[in-house]
């Protein structure tokens, strides 16, 4: 496995100055981004495929251990507040369960048999999108967890850091962003770690972007939870509906804090109309304003 390899650039790391360090390690993490490049197209495919059953409330599980399971939680955790993604339709098989995230278990990785039974307890089904994460590409929990989720139908996507790795042919999806050999060798949490951040994303603000949550490069389905965040969803509709700050909150309230409703709203229509558009054009803003003339 590649990123288990010690490159022989860095035997004498631990004597060099602190910023000839720190430079090694900024490269590393320029070479992590770099590598998902080549894995556009791939992610594309990926989008493309998980949206119809999301679309139709399939859930969007991520599957992982150690440093991998931590980034898909990052992951799936922003999607509620930035894109009111329901929590219902999220998923998490962590190995070793959610204390896991916190403190390190070990051996929980080995155990495919964990993996394959998460996968069935949530009864995982062809409206699912189970996304494995793994930089070897080998760890048991996510490879069992993604052939366990394929044979039920489900969409599978498998991220890895090492060319050929099972992971890759075991899922529907492979993603491969080839990091190398890590500046501390064997330190996925490294490049393999930024690399699979980057990754996720890509993958699911394409998604979200594809499901109607964005709009003129708004989050337009934000949850607008605090102070800062209620500003922000006002100066969004005052915006996008070319009103003032003050018609734009009042509309927002009526809304509900629903932003996409809220610009129909500020322009006029009834909330009636703006409900029957949005349920009609699957809460895409843009086909609903669109259709009366307005995008």
């Amino acid at each position: 496995m590649r990123t288990e390899d010690a490159s022989a650039r860095y035997v004498d790391l631990d004597a060099w100055g602190g910023l000839d360090i720190l430079q090694a390690l900024w490269e590393g993490q320029l070479a992590a981004v770099a590598a998902v490049g080549p894995a556009l197209p791939a992610l594309e495919a990926a989008a493309r495929a998980a949206e119809p059953g999301l679309r139709e409330g399939g859930r969007l599980v991520y599957v992982g251990a150690g440093t991998s399971a931590r980034i898909g939680v990052q992951d799936g955790a922003e999607l509620p507040p930035t894109f009111d993604w329901p929590e219902a339709q999220l998923g998490f098989a962590i190995a070793g369960g959610e204390g896991a995230l916190l403190r390190a278990v070990e051996d929980a990785e080995d155990s495919g048999a964990d993996g394959a039974a998460w996968i069935a307890r949530a009864e995982v089904g062809p409206r699912d999108v189970v996304v494995g994460l793994a930089a070897s590409g080998i760890t048991p929990f996510t490879v069992e967890a993604l052939k366990a989720a394929r044979t039920r139908g489900a969409v599978t996507i498998g991220i890895s850091n090492n060319p050929e790795a099972p992971i890759l042919r075991e899922a529907a999806h492979g993603i491969l962003a080839a990091t190398g050999a890590e500046v501390l060798a064997g330190s996925t949490r490294m490049k393999a770690g930024t690399a699979q951040k980057v990754i996720l994303n890509l993958f699911s603000t394409l998604v979200m972007i594809r499901l109607g949550r964005v709009y003129r490069g708004r989050m337009v389905a934000m949850r607008a939870t605090n102070r800062k965040l209620r500003a922000r969803g006002v100066a969004m509709v005052s915006e996008l509906a070319g009103c003032p700050a003050d018609t734009a909150a009042d509309a927002l309230a009526r809304a509900e804090g629903d932003i996409k409703r809220a610009v129909l709203l500020a322009g006029g229509m009834s909330q009636a109309r703006a409900d029957d558009l949005l349920l009609r054009h699957d809460g895409s803003l843009r086909r609903a304003l669109r259709e009366v003339g307005r995008s």
